[in-house]
């Protein structure tokens, strides 16, 4: 692995599994406290487990520095300030932070404080994630989040003030119930707040997950895709107008340096390692994933044992593909040469039809257009089909 050290930009992800409350639509790998009760899980335990796993990341991928730290979840908030501080002392301690090195960590707005921000900025985290989804509260009410509307803008405000450098708000637009009016309204009170940085997502119903099921009884109706794509272009009319740039599909950046650097390693076929319950790791065309539930990760990491559940690696077609399909979500687009002849031909008909830029193409670049951007499932499908899996 180490022959990979200075090659690629790495990143570390850790991932927080603990939540208060389960929201309808989420499937990520959370827990509640009762689905917890009994099992010995615990925020301690969980920190001692995420220690153990970056020593041994450090004398699996050897010595090199973290160039991005991203805590997500989860709801890594809910562990306060204090150990999200331990959390990135275990990065310093295991690898050490590159020079201007971006560190990232996810809130849900009911969970902070001004005396929060305040610990992570010192701790030394430059960039928070904030959940406010939406601005109206009968869609918050849909999505079961539980803070008020105005309470991320008033978290935004507390960042600012704390010295957190760039502060990024999530949006999901298409809920059932949701009008144009709703959606305007979360936009005015997004550009209302000091933020550089919005993620927005159309939102999916996920199987096995709450909403999933009321849409099955008919208690509501499934999101609609046409009004997804209305939703999106009134999104990025509304951001472009305010200054903010498209840099990937779902994420806008106001200024130089506000993009987010460590999904963009992801997005840029980059390496990272990551530690936690459920965590995915990348490195040097080797992908694995750790077993889910807190108390067995915990229990593995304890024994000496790697937390390890599966692995693969990847063939140099494959990663031929995923940097196909990755990079073609962002605004810089990708190289025409990483396709095939065949693709080369799609691409030149997915211009033709207006999903790729025909100037860009020209130039030697498949960049997506907006309505490009709507369909860009569709354009990877036909840049790809005629390539051998």
């Amino acid at each position: 692995m180490s022959a990979t050290v200075g090659a690629v930009p790495f990143g570390i992800y850790v991932h927080v599994p603990f939540c208060a409350a389960r929201c309808g639509y989420c499937d990520f790998n959370t827990y509640t406290p009762s689905e917890l009760a009994g099992s010995g899980a615990s925020p301690e335990g969980w920190l001692a487990a995420v220690r153990g796993e970056l020593s041994l990341a450090a004398a699996v991928a050897g010595p090199r520095p973290v160039d991005t730290v991203f805590v997500g979840g989860g709801t890594p908030s809910l562990i306060g300030a204090d150990r999200l501080g331990a959390v990135l002392d275990a990065v310093r301690d295991a690898f050490g932070l590159a020079p201007g090195a971006e560190v990232t960590t996810e809130a849900n707005p009911e969970s902070t404080s001004p005396e929060f921000f305040a610990g992570i900025a010192e701790a030394g985290f430059t960039r928070v994630s904030l959940g406010m989804q939406s601005a109206a509260p009968h869609v918050l009410r849909v999505l079961d989040r539980r803070h008020t509307p105005g309470r991320a803008i008033a978290a935004v405000r507390e960042a600012r003030a704390a010295g957190i450098e760039h502060v990024n708000l999530d949006l999901i637009y298409a809920t059932p119930g949701e009008t144009v009016d709703d959606l305007r309204g979360s936009l005015d009170s997004v550009l209302a707040a000091d933020v550089d940085h919005v993620s927005a997502y159309s939102l999916i119903v996920e199987d096995g997950t709450a909403l999933a099921r009321r849409v099955a009884r008919g208690e509501l109706p499934a999101p609609d895709d046409d009004v997804a794509a209305e939703r999106y272009e009134l999104i990025d009319d509304v951001l472009s107008a305010a200054g903010f740039a498209w840099y990937e599909v779902s994420n806008w950046a106001r200024g130089a340096g506000a993009a987010c650097r460590h999904n963009l390693g992801y997005w840029c076929d980059g390496d990272w390692w990551g530690a936690g319950p459920g965590a995915h790791s990348h490195l040097a065309g080797r992908r694995w994933w750790n077993v889910k539930h807190p108390a067995r990760y915990a229990a593995l990491l304890a024994a000496g044992q790697s937390p390890e559940a599966g692995a693969e690696e990847l063939t140099e077609a494959e990663r031929a593909t995923e940097r196909v399909m990755l990079g073609l979500r962002l605004a810089a687009g990708l190289p025409a040469g990483l396709l095939d002849e065949a693709g080369r031909a799609a691409a030149g008909q997915a211009a033709a039809e207006g999903l790729l830029d025909p100037v860009a193409l020209a130039a030697g670049r498949a960049v997506l257009t907006r309505r490009g951007r709507l369909l860009a499932d569709r354009v990877v499908r036909d840049l790809l089909a005629a390539t051998p899996a």
